[in-house]
Parts: structure tokens; sequence; C-alpha cells
């Protein structure tokens, strides 16, 4: 290929790089600090919010229905228990509830309670969409946005995934060896080299979190290239968020878990209580790989023993991949760098775009002052 088209062609994908940087700044960089943030999410809220995880000892030593009562006393009128979480190891039970819907909405607001696993001492009660970490989530998920913004995150990381691949070709050095591209001063300027650096050893992280991320926020698209189909259509989720438990239950907590301990697969992990959409309860205990949940209905102590483990489905796996979830320190360090590194692209890039417009306006004048005709500005 002659020089003149690759240079032309250089030209064309560079005009697509800096404006894919420019236009999406803004939102990249809360997207990729959000996101670094979120990858020691157990570490920040408990740093955030020591009181919850001031335990006297991680092992529960109650009755579920205990846990239920105590934090039954701390909610308003009208507030129902929806769930109990055991710990994975050390930490509080976290007990959900549903308060009534606020004037005008259909959804319930839903309250946690942190308890103390060994005397049900409350520890700490806060709303489900309260504090900076789920503001991060929030933030991460969908920039703050209803009902949009959670596609706008998905077109982010699309736009994210050419950007590294016009980013990989204006890195690569029109002459020379593979090795001239790594050396630091390629340009007379800190910020070029920068950036031209970081977006090199972040390359393969930052498109596969942008990859992963727009997996995420497109299930039913990508949802086709799945191995095996899904057990059963997943619930509406607007409708499931206004689920409410029921007023009064045939069953106690308590005997509701000891119907299912037969099919126990390790420690108890959750009870979900039945709900005016699903009237069953939900007993999940831990096994290898995830939970086994075991359906106990109501009314009538029907005990439905858990589904055998099914492989990761792709989704899974695009989330562990982009969130770290138990996938070790190394990875949870690789994209912790590479949520923090776009940012610091975004911003080296506008100092390019804003230092290449000043000299460019440079040359215009100079060019004037001697008679010559101006050259266009790219």
């Amino acid at each position: 290929m002659a020089r003149s088209t690759v240079l032309r062609l250089r030209g064309i994908w560079l005009n697509v790089h800096k404006w894919i940087g420019l236009l999406l700044a803004v939102l990249i960089i809360p997207i990729s600090l959000s996101g670094s943030a979120l990858v020691w999410h157990d570490w920040l809220d408990e740093t955030l919010n020591p009181g919850r995880y001031a335990v006297k000892s991680s092992a529960p030593a109650l009755p579920p229905s205990a846990y239920a009562a105590a934090a039954q006393r701390t909610l308003a009128p009208g507030g129902r228990v929806m769930s109990i979480r055991y710990p994975e190891g050390e930490g509080p039970i976290q007990v959900t509830a549903a308060l009534p819907p606020r004037a005008g909405e259909p959804r319930p607001v839903r309250l946690n309670v942190w308890l103390d696993p060994a005397d049900g001492r409350l520890l700490d009660s806060a709303r489900s969409d309260a504090g900076a970490v789920r503001f991060l989530h929030i933030l991460h998920g969908s920039l703050m946005v209803p009902g949009t913004g959670r596609q706008i995150v998905g077109w982010v990381g699309v736009a994210m995934c050419l950007s590294c691949v016009t980013g990989l070709w204006l890195w690569w050095p029109i002459g020379g060896s593979f090795r001239r591209g790594l050396r630091w001063k390629r340009q007379n300027s800190t910020s070029a080299n920068l950036h031209h650096q970081m977006g090199f050893w972040v390359l393969l992280p930052l498109a596969m979190l942008s990859f992963t991320g727009a997996w995420i926020a497109f299930p039913q698209f990508f949802g086709r290239f799945e191995a095996t189909p899904p057990r059963a259509a997943a619930p509406d989720r607007a409708r499931a968020a206004q689920a409410r438990p029921l007023a009064r239950t045939a069953m106690t907590a308590d005997a509701v878990v000891a119907a299912a301990r037969r099919h126990a697969t390790g420690p108890l992990a959750s009870v979900g209580w039945p709900t005016d959409q699903a009237p069953e309860w939900k007993v999940a205990f831990a096994r290898d790989g995830g939970t086994a949940e075991v359906a106990v209905a109501d009314a009538t102590g029907e005990v439905t023993p858990p589904r055998p483990p099914r492989p990761e489905t792709r989704a899974r796996t695009m989330r562990r991949w982009h969130d770290g979830t138990g996938m070790g320190a190394v990875w949870q360090t690789i994209i912790f760098v590479g949520g923090i590194i776009p940012a610091a692209l975004a911003i080296t890039g506008i100092i390019i775009w804003l230092r290449s417009r000043g000299w460019r306006a440079q040359l215009r004048r100079r060019r004037r002052s001697q008679g010559l005709t101006p050259q266009p500005a790219e």
C-alpha cells in the first residue's frame, strides 16, 4: 500500500479516534472511575460504614425468626421483612424489608438492616438506594439517567471498543520496528507520550472491559450467543420490583428452613419470604460455584428440591470478567488499573487536542503574516 494512502487512512482513523474521545470524555471519566472503585466494593463499604461490620461473632447463633423479629422492630408501620442474607465469612446478617410505597409510586421502598449474628443487635439500617457505594453502582450502571441510562453506558462500551482498534493502529509506528512504538519520547509533549504509552499497555484490559460492559448492557442482543437457553423467561424487572411480602404467612421462617434442610448443600445462605407475585419461600444453601435454592410453598409446605448446577452462562462469565468477582487479587488489580487509565486517556487526549489547536492557530497567523494562503484546519 502506498505511503500516501496509509497516511490518508491514518488521518481518517485519527479523526474517528479523536472525536470518540472528545465527545464521550464527559461520560467515559465517571464510568471508568466509578468502575475502578467498585472493584473493591466490599472493602469500600466496610471502610465507609464500619458500624455495619462491628460484629461480636460471625457465626449465626439465632434462628431466622429471631433476626426477622429484630429487624421488624426497626421498621415503620406497614414495613415487612423480605429476606435474610447470611454472611459468607465474617460479617453481619443483612435483612431486607419492604416499606409502603411513597405517594404516587407503585414500587415499595427497600430498606436494609444489618444485625449482629451473635445476638441480633441492630448495627445499622439504610435505604437500598442510599449511600456512597450505591451511588457508585447507579453512576457506573446508568449514569444516573433513569430508563435509558443502561443503554447509554452500553453504547459507550461499543465506542470504547472502536477507540481501542483505532488507537492501536495510530500507536503503531509508520516506519521502523515494533520496539520503536515502545519508546517513551515519540513526540515533544509529555501528555502525548503518556497517551501513547498508557493506551498501548491498557489496550487489552480496556477492550475487555468495554466489550463485557456492552454485553451486560444489552443482554437481549447477546443472549442469542448463549450455548444453552435459559430454563425460563427472565421475570420482568419492573414488575418484580413492585412485589411485596405477604402480610401473613401460613408457615414460619424457622419451619420453612427446617423443611428445606434435607436438601442442604452447605451453610444457610439466605431466606426469602413469599410475595404477592410468588407465594413460596426461597431458601438458599451455599454450594460450589454459587447457591442451591429450595422452594417451599407457603400454603401447603410442599418442598421443591434445588436444581442441579448448570454450566456457567456466558453472561455470568462476562460479568465476572467485568467486575472481578471471584477472580482473585491479580485480576482485580488489572481491571482496577484498566478503569483508571481511560480517564487519564480522556484527559491527555483533550490536552493533545487543545495543544494541536494552539499550534495550528499559530501556523495560520504566521502564514497570514507572510502573505500565504492559510491551510484549512483539521
